[in-house]
């Protein structure tokens, strides 16, 4: 069968001596993996390395077939050319850092066009953004939603966050429910719909570093197998 779809690449992995594998989220048939044959020696061809670059658009025509685990490109066109995302130092490290969320968060198989709409809404605003220091963390917020465990908004009035259970309490059940500044800012991003007012939250480095451990955490007793970037720890240096 083949299809024409949009595609945002989540990661790459060179295979052999010239092929490469591209894990890809797809509008039409969710998560898949495409065999990149010759790409790497490729000069000339119709698929170039520079087109596969962490979290680029794409419309790609493919062939498929049902039970395969490796599937083939026809066609491939960058529907969306970023001008700063891949060039800027900030937002490359920012971008490092959320392919590698998304890559260990989304491994179902399947067709899902909400999450694919908000990825693409928020990387063509991170690429035409000029403040972005408060991004990652609303995004790793908004992510939650798509992802089956958004903290409850009907209860955040209250003080404590049960992160094991995504509820705000009137008081202290667990070990991991916490009434502090972390819990405090995560109301605030829940509260705010856009990226435009997410920078007016004032938060110094510290403030950020601490969130995103919290909701690191957060994603790591929610989905089983996630793991903490390995890239966190440079994005915190720079945020």
């Amino acid at each position: 069968m083949q299809i024409k779809t949009k595609a945002l690449v989540i990661s790459t992995v060179k295979y052999g001596e010239a092929d490469v594998i591209a894990k890809c989220l797809t509008l039409e048939k969710g998560l898949v993996s495409y065999m990149l044959k010759g790409i790497r020696k490729s000069k000339r061809g119709k698929l170039r390395m520079s087109m596969f670059q962490q979290l680029s658009l794409l419309e790609i025509e493919a062939f498929h077939k049902d039970n395969k685990n490796l599937q083939y490109l026809k066609e491939v066109k960058v529907f969306h050319p970023y001008q700063s995302l891949q060039s800027n130092v900030y937002k490359s490290t920012m971008v490092m850092f959320l392919a590698e969320v998304l890559k260990s968060c989304i491994q179902e198989e399947e067709k899902n066009e909400e999450l694919f709409n908000f990825l693409e809404e928020s990387f063509v605003y991170l690429d035409e953004a000029e403040s972005i220091k408060n991004f990652h963390l609303h995004f790793i917020v908004r992510l939650t939603q798509f992802l089956g465990f958004y903290p409850d908004s009907q209860s955040n009035t209250l003080p404590y966050f049960d992160m094991l259970n995504g509820v705000f309490q009137l008081k202290a059940h667990n070990s991991y429910s916490l009434n502090n500044t972390n819990s405090e800012l995560l109301k605030k991003l829940m509260n705010t719909s856009a990226y435009s007012e997410v920078n007016q939250i004032k938060l110094n480095q510290d403030r950020r570093k601490s969130f995103l451990d919290f909701m690191m955490l957060y994603y790591e007793l929610h989905l089983q197998g996630f793991r903490k970037p390995k890239s966190l720890e440079v994005l915190q240096q720079i945020f």
